[in-house]
């Protein structure tokens, strides 16, 4: 039934055309919120500064949240502060007790979490609007610089941010897809054409043609290799045993356990971007370049550079190991549900010896997951460090790209499969009442 889904069957599934205009029209609000400034911003400055500084983790947050970053828009954070929050949460909810009790007691301890997580969102982006403030003000970007443009500054952001959370659960239960995922693939994406176009008015200046063909094909290379990797499992064997219960006795039966090449995601490439870009950042901002330190930090550790990355390789490879067994895939908990649920791996006993297995399987797909994602995100970066050419289209966008465009075909798929089932279903209910109708027309048996 999947190989039939096309155009008509989206079409005649009016719930589904429903949850897609829906969505359409929620991720238009959020781009024309990306339009309106801040109050008190000094539109000009702002766009000059943008202009000439295009490192740190400014530039990062202005390819996330579609440029409202660099227009100082009152979305100018984006949904960021949702999801390093997220992350925090989840973190300490596989180190810190009680909050383990919390995701060990179901629907109710989930939302507690969740209750968490919004509260944290508030922190962090009422600290990150306050560093914005201050950072525009000694930029010389403010008109009337000052403590109530401090403030007003901060409520604007923490309010734009707040909006774009609930626009992202609104997505999320009434649309199609993942919100807040649906919202930072549309800030990119929308970014594009006037990152091509920049790309290209490069090229036609220097007269590189070979060059722009070249990244063409690695970017059609990238994609493909992206999404084959995404798509990768490593299947665990599970086997259930026969069971009785009562007089009756039930077959036992068999499935996979599957482990994907990359569970950490896009996470620990943006763990890495930022923590790499925060000198660059921060001498950016207070052009305090004039410490000896922090200019050995920037000329030997700045982008491009080989000991940037060296151990932006090796950070990643650390995060996707911490937050792929903290996280993602603890082995413990998932060994103690199989045991639960009576199955178990094939020549390997239930319980300790399953999450050693489980933990020495994940340790070496983790290998390739790991370098899958060192080399798609320093691919740009040498590109760039070799050719002087500025990309918008880094290794982070296309994963992001890649796995929320997945996500959202295949919900899609879901609710048009769904669609074909009920109407198979009433066309069999609409043929069982005319049988019946015409069986009750007969004589009836005395």
């Amino acid at each position: 039934m999947a190989a039939n889904l096309n155009w008509s069957t989206i079409g005649k599934a009016k719930e589904l055309r429903q949850r897609i205009f829906y969505t359409i029209g929620l991720l238009i609000v959020y781009r024309l919120g990306t339009y309106i400034p801040v109050p008190g911003i000094d539109v000009e400055a702002l766009s000059n500064f943008f202009a000439s500084q295009n490192t740190g983790i400014g530039g990062m947050l202005a390819m996330f949240t579609g440029g409202a970053l660099s227009r100082m828009g009152i979305f100018a954070l984006g949904i960021m502060p949702y999801i390093s929050a997220s992350i925090i949460v989840q973190l300490m909810g596989s180190m810190y007790e009680p909050w383990k009790q919390l995701k060990k007691e179901g629907e109710k301890g989930r939302q507690k979490l969740t209750q968490y997580t919004r509260y944290g969102t508030v922190v962090l982006a009422l600290f990150q609007a306050y560093g914005l403030a201050v950072s525009l003000e000694s930029g010389d970007m403010a008109h009337d610089p000052g403590l109530f443009f401090r403030i007003s500054t901060m409520i604007t952001i923490l309010g734009g941010t707040m909006f774009l959370l609930w626009l992202g659960e609104q997505i999320t239960s009434r649309g199609i897809g993942n919100g807040i995922s649906l919202i930072i693939f549309v800030g990119i994406v929308a970014e594009l054409p006037a990152a091509a176009a920049q790309f290209l008015t490069t090229a036609q200046q220097t007269s590189n043609w070979m060059l722009v063909v070249g990244v063409a094909v690695m970017l059609a290379a990238v994609l493909a290799f992206v999404v084959f990797m995404e798509r990768s499992l490593r299947k665990i064997h599970i086997q259930y045993p026969r069971q009785q219960r009562g007089m009756k006795v039930y077959d036992g039966g068999s499935s996979h356990l599957p482990i994907k090449v990359n569970p950490a995601g896009v996470i620990p490439a943006i763990f890495a971007s930022a923590l790499l870009l925060l000198p660059t950042t921060i001498a950016t901002f207070t052009e305090q370049t004039s410490n000896a330190a922090l200019s050995w930090i920037l000329a030997y550790f700045g982008p491009g550079q080989p000991l940037y990355l060296l151990f932006f390789t090796a950070m990643i490879v650390f995060f996707t190991y911490f937050y792929t067994k903290e996280v993602a895939f603890k082995t413990e908990d998932v060994a103690e549900n199989l045991k639960n649920q009576n199955g178990f791996v094939p020549g390997i006993r239930p319980g300790k010896r399953t999450a050693e297995y489980l933990d020495y399987v994940v340790t070496r797909v983790l290998v390739l997951g790991s370098g899958y994602l060192a080399l798609v995100c320093l691919m740009p970066e040498i590109i760039r460090s070799f050719s002087g050419f500025t990309f918008y289209f880094g290794g982070t966008s296309v994963l992001i790209i890649v796995s929320v465009g997945m996500d959202t075909i295949q919900q899609i798929q879901s609710h048009l499969l769904a669609h074909q089932y009920e109407g198979l279903i009433e066309k069999s209910q609409l043929r069982g009442k005319r049988g019946a109708k015409k069986r009750n027309r007969g004589p009836a048996r005395r």
